[in-house]
């Protein structure tokens, strides 16, 4: 099995959501830690479950992060699930590629004339 590409992975949760959040939460945090002088933290947890007998695993994936403010923090923590299948490629969206040809051209019923 290969290594998962981890910029595939971050885009594939939520849609490509999750990936964005977490942009967003960077910066906000970093914003803070900045204009306050006072420490932030953004934390990334994921849990794996199996889905049944399958290839496939379930991704729990929560975002928390704790921005400072002037007089205190704003505090934020997002969890969702996405579905991913296990295969050689490592964690991947889809089990097989979605761009591949269905059907090979030797494999037609019609004889070409």
């Amino acid at each position: 099995m290969k290594a998962t590409d981890t910029n595939d992975f971050f885009n594939s949760l939520n849609a490509g959501v999750f990936s964005q959040q977490i942009g967003r939460a960077l910066s906000d945090v970093a914003a803070g830690v900045v204009d306050h002088s006072k420490q932030g933290e953004v934390t990334i947890k994921l849990k794996f479950k199996q889905i049944g007998q399958s290839n496939q695993v379930a991704i729990s994936h929560t975002l928390e992060y704790a921005q400072p403010t002037k007089r205190g923090k704003v505090r934020e923590d997002i969890t969702l699930d996405t579905p991913l299948y296990v295969t050689v490629e490592g964690l991947t969206l889809f089990q097989n590629d979605p761009t591949a040809q269905l059907f090979k051209s030797e494999d037609t019923p019609v004889v070409a004339r």
